[in-house]
């Protein structure tokens, strides 16, 4: 099984229309936010459905660094995963989805019902914990958000895109499900993975 996008080629610099942060003329803001356009081929006989992961696992672990004036993080600091989007039961006959068509835009809160293929589900990303607690931004995150690394983060950040091939139609999930649940949940059905890696910085001296 092969993945693709239209948006950005693999291994190359995720463009800042498909991520939710972004460098503005006053210093650093939000970004369009749209879903990057993905397709694939190649798909195993017997796959029922489709699921798909966005992981960054380049997410300092020192999150009182994060945006400090006068801190820079340092590359070699260890790091944790940080999901971006987590969707299940995508259908066996769907092979694209669009730009733009799960994802246009960061809503505060988090998106509550976000657009998908017919039929799939979408769970809570991480953006869900990290604004816990914030009164103008905290919610259930569904769906697809996208990069915003820390601008004083040394490191340049990867987003995996991971797509798997699996022989359930449905998977055995929660109402409100998380990307770990989508792993437990399709553990002994996974057919084929293939993946799909972009990268993204908000520091400018972070090249690659």
């Amino acid at each position: 099984m092969q993945i693709r996008s239209q948006s950005f080629q693999h291994r190359e610099r995720i463009p800042a229309d498909f991520a939710a942060g972004q460098a503005t003329a006053d210093g650093f803001g939000f970004a369009p936010n749209r879903n990057p356009h993905l397709a694939w081929d190649d798909v195993p006989a017997g796959t029922k459905s489709f699921a798909l992961v966005c992981i960054d696992p380049d997410v300092p672990t020192v999150p009182e660094m994060v945006g400090k004036e006068g801190v820079l993080i340092p590359s070699e600091q260890p790091r944790c995963d940080f999901v971006h989007w987590a969707m299940a039961d995508i259908p066996a006959d769907v092979r694209e989805i669009a730009a733009g068509s799960c994802s246009d835009g960061v809503v505060p809160h988090g998106k509550q019902a976000p657009s998908g293929p017919a039929g799939s589900r979408q769970g809570v990303n991480d953006y869900t914990g990290w604004f816990a607690g914030n009164a103008d931004m905290d919610g259930d995150w569904k769906g697809y958000d996208g990069p915003f690394p820390p601008p004083n983060d040394l490191r340049l950040h990867r987003y995996f895109f991971r797509l798997f091939a699996l022989d359930v139609e449905r998977l055995d999930l929660p109402a409100r499900f998380t990307a770990t649940d989508v792993f437990k949940a399709m553990h002994g059905h996974v057919i084929d993975e293939a993946a799909l890696q972009g990268t993204y910085s908000l520091n400018p001296s972070v090249k690659g």
